[in-house]
């Protein structure tokens, strides 16, 4: 939904204002940490951190909980405008929490139900 220009990033007309937001932040998040591979293997693994970071950037843990309260658990494009995200970054948020943050959440989900 994105790429670098010559005059800086272009993003897809047609996104609504969450896909923006995501993309933006995840092409920063690559301007920060530099070139891309030329190995596939590599560059397929750099994409895979970049989507982790930009995924944790736009979702805090907290805010994350208060979605998944507010849509009795769903992980849907609802949740995602809740946290106004695209679904896909909300999928990597979820996919790289770590065992601690979900023992968290768990303990939060208990303790508000």
């Amino acid at each position: 939904m994105g790429k670098w220009t010559a005059d800086g990033i272009e993003i897809d007309g047609t996104s609504n204002q969450a896909e923006r937001r995501c993309t933006l932040t995840h092409e920063i998040v690559h301007l920060e940490r530099g070139p891309v591979p030329s190995d596939p293997h590599l560059a397929m693994k750099e994409e895979r951190i970049v989507e982790c970071i930009t995924a944790r950037r736009l979702i805090s843990l907290e805010k994350l909980i208060d979605a998944l309260v507010w849509t009795r658990l769903s992980v849907n494009h609802e949740t995602a405008e809740e946290l106004w995200v695209d679904l896909p970054t909300l999928q990597h948020r979820i996919r790289d929490l770590t065992d601690s943050e979900r023992r968290y959440i768990d303990q939060e989900l208990e303790r508000r139900a």
